[in-house]
């Protein structure tokens, strides 16, 4: 299948599928591990440490301009995005993983759902929000198109945290695709 960005119209017409997204106990439904930049390894399982985040991936090699120093951004360490949202976008499950997060969670993201400081249980380990802000950049840009990075950078897009947010690891555990997702 050819892929053809949507225009602004098809994003919006999803918005009614991503706001009927479960409030709580939701399910991860894609962990990426992303071990060089550009690569990416689909998992089934996948390990958190509260450390190196998601084990085996990049992020704290790979440093942060976030940071004075560029050294790894500690409330940065683990990258999520709402599962309806990147469906939509990417239009074909392969091309998930080109958005670069590492869990594909199907679970309201929303600013009301899970401000900063709120707690998600997966499998045996425990992620806290970050405030850090998670937003669309050439790379997403270049791979979903400029309508896209304008839909989850809008006003509601970011109330609605439709392009993702940040977490960092508070307990290290074993998590699964098909885990339920449970605020804590």
């Amino acid at each position: 299948m050819d892929i053809k960005y949507l225009t602004t119209e098809e994003l919006e017409a999803g918005l009614e599928n991503i706001r009927q997204s479960p409030k709580d106990n939701g399910m991860l439904e894609l962990i990426v591990r992303r071990p060089q930049i550009e690569k990416r390894e689909v998992l089934s399982e996948g390990k958190l440490d509260l450390i190196a985040g998601l084990e085996g991936d990049n992020w704290k090699a790979r440093g942060s301009s976030s940071t004075p120093d560029k050294s790894a951004h500690p409330e940065m360490q683990i990258n999520i995005m709402n599962s309806r949202v990147i469906d939509l976008l990417a239009q074909e499950k392969e091309r998930w993983q080109l958005a670069g997060d590492q869990l594909f969670i199907d679970i309201d993201l929303s600013e009301e759902n899970l401000p900063a400081g709120t707690k998600l249980s997966i499998g045996d380990a425990i992620l806290q929000i970050s405030t850090e802000p998670h937003s669309g950049c050439k790379k997403f840009t270049a791979r979903f198109g400029l309508e896209a990075m304008k839909f989850v950078n809008s006003p509601l897009g970011k109330e609605l945290h439709l392009r993702g947010l940040n977490a960092k690891v508070i307990q290290a555990g074993v998590i699964r695709v098909g885990d339920t997702v449970r605020k804590v």
